[in-house]
C-alpha cells in the first residue's frame, strides 16, 4: 500500500498555497466536480478552521469566476474564462512563462507571443492547449504594467542615433535612442536608458538617456551599473542628508530616566574585522543564585526614525543595506549607521534590549524586554573572540588574555581583562548548548564557506580567502536567534495560545517536494541520500547530507541545490513559521541599522509595551512584501558584484590551468567551478573538440556520440580561461581535461 502524498500540512492559522492546491485539485478532472469537503481531504485538511479557509477561498474563487458553482456546493474549472493575469518570466533564450495562481505549473510562451512583454511584466495573456499535445501554451494579449522602465546597457551609435545594448540578456530588445535624447552620452559609454515609448510598428522600444555612468570595464562604472541594474541608489538625497545631520544626538537625563540604565554591567561587542556599524551588544552577569543575566543590546534606531519624515520614507524605500565585494550601501545615512546608532566602544548609546535570566543548562528563567541605555566596554572582532575561545578556559582564577599581535585589530598585542575572558567563555558554552537543542528540533545547518577576495587601494582582487563560521560567529548567532525568537513568542504567544497581535514575522516554509525529489536524483550520482518520510526524518537527513558534504569537492554545488530545494524566508504578518530555525515564532529584531523590518518590529514591540492595541495587519503586510522584494533585489547585487569580481580576478590568470568540479549542465555547455577560489564558468559544447556532445538531461550529462563519453554534474575536471567578459559578467573556459 502506497502512503498517500498530502499536499497540505497545517503551520498555525493560514495555509500556504491554498489557490494554486485548489486548482491543482480541480484540474485533475475537468469534467468532475467537487465539493469543500472532497477538496479538503485531498489536500490532507481535517480541522474545522482548514475546511473553513477553503470555503472561503472557494467563494472568493467563485465570485471571480476563476472557478463555477455548477450545484449547489460543487465546484469545477470554469473552462470559459480562457484569459489570465500573471506574471512574466522571460528566459535568455527570448521565450518566456507565463506565472498565474490560476495554474499549478508555469505556462511556457514562445517568443514570437511575448507580444513585447518584459521579464516580471504583469500581463493579461490568452492560454490554450496546443493541438498535437495536451499541453499549455499562452500568448501575451496585454501589457497591464511594467516592471521596470529604466535599464542599464552601453550605447551603440549610429550617425544620427544610437541603440542601448541592455546588460541583462533577459532584455532581448536594444531601446532605440535618438539624437535629441542621448543627454551628452557618447558611443561606448554604459548608461542608463528609460523606455519612453514602444509603437506598435516597432520591433524595438524608444528610450531616452537619463545618466551616463562611465566607460565599460571601469571599477565605479560597473559597480555603479550592478546597483542600478536592480534599482538600489547609492547616493543619499541631499534634503535626506541634511534632516540626519539635524537629528538632537545628546542622550539627556531626562531620556535616560525613560529607561532601565545598564551602563555598568559588562558589554562588549564581536562583529567582522571590517565593520564599521554595530548593530547589537551583549552583557554579561553572574548572578547571586548561579545563574546569568545576558542582555543582547540592539541600536535603538527607531529613537531617531520617526515615521512620515524624509528619513523614515528613504529608509523604507532602501528596505536594506547592499553589502556588494568592495563597499556597503547603507539603508541609513553614515552619521546614523556608523556613527550615533552605532554601538562604539566606550560611548555611552540608547539601545532596545532583550535582557534573559539563563541557567547552567541554557534554559531561560526569565526575561525582560524594553528601551535601555548601554555602555560598550570592548570592541572584538570575531578572530579576537575566537583566539579567547580557543586559548583560554573557564575555571576558579581565570587570568588576564594577552591578545596576540597576529590577531588584534589594533596592530598591537593587548591585554583582555578577566572578566572579559570569563563572559565571552561562558557564553561560548551556552551558545553551544542553545545550538544542540535548536538543531535537535529539526532546525537546518548551513554553514556555507563564503568567498572574500583581498583588494588592494584600486579595488583590485588580489586574492582569494574563504569565510568559514567559527564558535565566535556561531555564538552571536545564537544570542541574536533566542532574541529574534523570544521577542516575536511575546507578541505572538501568551497564556498558550496564539494572541491576534499584528507582529512582523520572519517565516521559512516547508521545503518543496518536487525540489527535494530533484535534489535526492541529483545527490544519488554521488552516492548520498536524503529521506522525506517526515518533516523531523528530512531535516535530520539534510544535515546529514550536509556535515557529508562538507570539505569535499561537491560540497558547493550540493549545498547549493539543497538551498535551492528550499522555501525563500520572508517577511510577513502571518505567521506560520519558521522551518530552518525550527522556531514556531521568529522576528527580526536585532539589526535595525540595516534591515527596516527590524525597525518596524522595534517600533511595535514598544507599542504593546506601552499597553497599545492591535494595529491593523493591511498596511504592514504591504510593508513586509516591499521590505522582502528588497532584500531579494540586494542579494542578486551582491551576487552580481561577487561574480564581477571572479572574473576580474580570473583576468589576471588566463595562462593558468585550474582543477574544477562540474557544477551543472546545459543543452548548450557544461559549468564549471574552480575548486581553489569557487569562481564559476562555462564550457560551450561547440568548444569541446574531442567528440560531438549531446545533452543527456536524465543523466544531468552531455554524452560523445561517437565515443559514449559522458561528461557528467560532479565530474572533476582540469579548465583554462578562454574569454573574460567584465561588462555581461561572463567567463568562459576551454576543457583542457576530463
Amino acid at each position: 500500500m502506497t502512503r498517500k502524498k498530502k499536499i497540505y500540512k497545517k503551520k498555525g492559522k493560514i495555509i500556504k498555497d491554498l489557490t494554486r492546491n485548489i486548482f491543482k485539485i480541480l484540474n485533475e478532472d475537468n469534467s468532475k466536480t467537487y465539493n469543500y469537503k472532497q477538496i479538503a481531504s485531498k489536500m490532507g485538511i481535517s480541522d474545522t478552521d482548514g475546511k473553513t479557509q477553503v470555503l472561503k477561498k472557494l467563494a472568493e474563487l467563485t465570485a471571480t469566476k476563476k472557478i463555477k458553482e455548477t450545484d449547489r456546493g460543487k465546484y469545477k474549472i470554469n473552462e470559459d474564462r480562457k484569459y489570465h493575469i500573471g506574471t512574466l518570466d522571460v528566459t535568455s533564450s527570448g521565450n518566456g512563462y507565463f506565472m498565474s495562481d490560476d495554474f499549478e505549473n508555469d505556462i511556457f510562451i514562445p517568443s514570437i507571443n511575448l507580444a513585447k512583454g518584459l521579464h516580471q511584466d504583469t500581463v493579461k495573456a490568452y492560454v490554450y492547449k496546443k493541438r498535437r499535445s495536451n499541453k499549455y501554451e499562452a500568448e501575451v494579449v496585454e501589457i497591464i504594467e511594467r516592471h521596470k522602465t529604466e535599464f542599464v546597457g552601453v550605447l551603440q551609435m549610429n550617425k544620427t542615433f544610437g541603440f542601448v545594448i541592455p546588460d541583462n540578456q533577459k532584455m532581448s530588445a536594444d531601446l532605440f535612442v535618438s539624437q535629441n535624447k542621448l543627454n551628452g552620452a557618447e558611443d561606448g559609454d554604459k548608461v542608463v536608458v528609460k523606455m519612453i515609448d514602444w509603437p506598435d510598428n516597432s520591433k524595438n522600444p524608444f528610450g531616452k538617456i537619463t545618466q551616463v555612468l562611465g566607460k565599460p570595464g571601469e571599477h565605479e562604472t560597473e559597480i555603479h551599473s550592478i546597483l542600478l541594474e536592480y534599482g538600489l541608489p547609492y547616493e543619499f538625497p541631499s534634503e535626506v542628508e541634511k534632516e540626519a545631520e539635524s537629528l538632537p544626538i545628546e542622550i539627556t537625563e531626562a531620556e535616560i530616566a525613560k529607561r532601565r540604565d545598564m551602563r555598568k554591567d559588562l558589554t562588549f561587542t564581536i562583529d567582522p574585522k571590517d565593520a564599521k556599524d554595530f548593530d547589537d551588544a551583549l552583557s554579561f552577569t553572574k548572578l547571586e543564585n548561579g545563574n546569568y543575566e545576558i542582555g543582547i543590546h540592539i541600536a535603538d534606531v527607531s529613537h531617531y526614525l520617526q515615521p512620515k519624515t524624509i528619513l523614515d520614507d528613504e529608509a523604507y524605500d532602501r528596505a536594506t543595506s547592499v553589502y556588494l565585494v568592495d563597499r556597503v550601501v547603507p539603508m541609513l545615512p553614515e552619521m546614523l549607521s556608523n556613527g550615533v546608532c552605532s554601538l562604539r566602544p566606550n560611548e555611552e548609546k540608547l539601545t532596545f534590549s532583550a535582557v534573559f535570566e539563563i541557567n547552567e543548562k541554557a534554559q531561560i528563567q526569565n526575561q525582560w524586554f524594553g528601551r535601555t541605555v548601554t555602555y560598550s566596554d570592548q570592541r572584538f572582532a570575531y578572530e579576537e573572540a575566537q583566539s579567547i575561545i580557543e586559548n583560554c578556559q573557564l575555571s576558579d582564577a581565570i587570568q588576564p588574555y594577552t591578545m596576540p599581535l597576529e590577531t588584534s585589530i589594533i596592530d598591537k598585542e593587548y591585554e583582555v581583562i578577566p572578566e572579559i575572558v570569563e563572559a565571552t567563555l561562558k557564553l561560548d558554552e551556552l551558545a553551544k548548548k542553545l545550538r544542540k537543542k535548536r538543531m535537535k528540533a529539526g532546525a537546518i545547518s548551513f554553514d556555507r564557506v563564503e568567498v572574500k577576495f583581498n583588494l588592494d587601494e584600486e579595488a583590485n582582487p588580489v586574492g582569494v580567502f574563504f569565510k568559514e563560521s567559527k564558535d565566535a560567529n556561531k555564538l552571536i548567532e545564537e544570542f541574536m536567534l533566542l532574541a529574534n525568537r523570544k521577542v516575536a513568542e511575546f507578541i505572538g504567544f501568551s497564556k498558550g495560545k496564539e494572541t491576534k497581535n499584528t507582529f512582523i514575522y520572519r517565516t521559512h516554509d516547508e521545503p518543496n517536494i518536487d525540489k527535494l525529489a530533484s535534489l535526492q536524483n541529483i545527490i544519488s550520482k554521488f552516492g548520498y541520500k536524503i529521506n522525506t518520510e517526515t518533516k523531523e526524518q528530512t531535516s535530520q537527513s539534510l544535515n546529514k547530507l550536509l556535515s557529508d558534504v562538507h570539505g569535499k569537492g561537491e560540497a558547493n554545488m550540493v549545498e547549493t541545490l539543497a538551498i535551492r530545494s528550499m522555501s525563500k524566508a520572508a517577511y510577513t504578518t502571518q505567521n506560520i513559521g519558521h522551518y530552518g530555525l525550527a522556531f514556531d515564532y521568529y522576528s527580526h529584531f536585532t539589526s535595525p541599522i540595516r534591515r527596516y523590518p527590524d525597525v518596524m518590529t522595534h517600533r511595535l514591540l514598544q507599542h504593546y509595551l506601552d499597553g497599545g492595541t492591535s494595529p491593523k495587519a493591511d498596511a504592514y503586510e504591504v510593508k513586509c512584501k516591499h521590505s522582502s522584494q528588497m532584500e531579494e533585489l540586494a542579494a542578486k547585487a551582491e551576487r552580481s558584484s561577487i561574480k564581477y569580481m571572479q572574473i576580474k580576478y580570473m583576468k589576471d590568470h588566463q595562462d593558468e590551468e585550474f582543477e574544477g568540479v562540474i557544477s551543472g549542465v546545459t543543452e548548450w555547455g557544461i559549468y564549471v567551478e574552480i575548486s581553489a577560489n569557487k569562481c564559476e564558468g562555462m564550457v560551450r559544447i561547440r568548444d569541446i573538440k574531442d567528440d560531438y556532445y549531446i545533452f543527456d538531461e536524465k543523466q544531468y550529462a552531455i554524452v560523445g556520440q561517437s565515443s559514449k563519453n559522458v561528461i557528467q554534474l560532479g565530474d572533476k575536471v582540469v579548465v583554462k580561461v578562454k574569454n573574460t567578459d567584465l561588462e555581461r559578467k561572463h567567463l568562459d573556459f576551454h576543457l583542457i581535461s576530463h
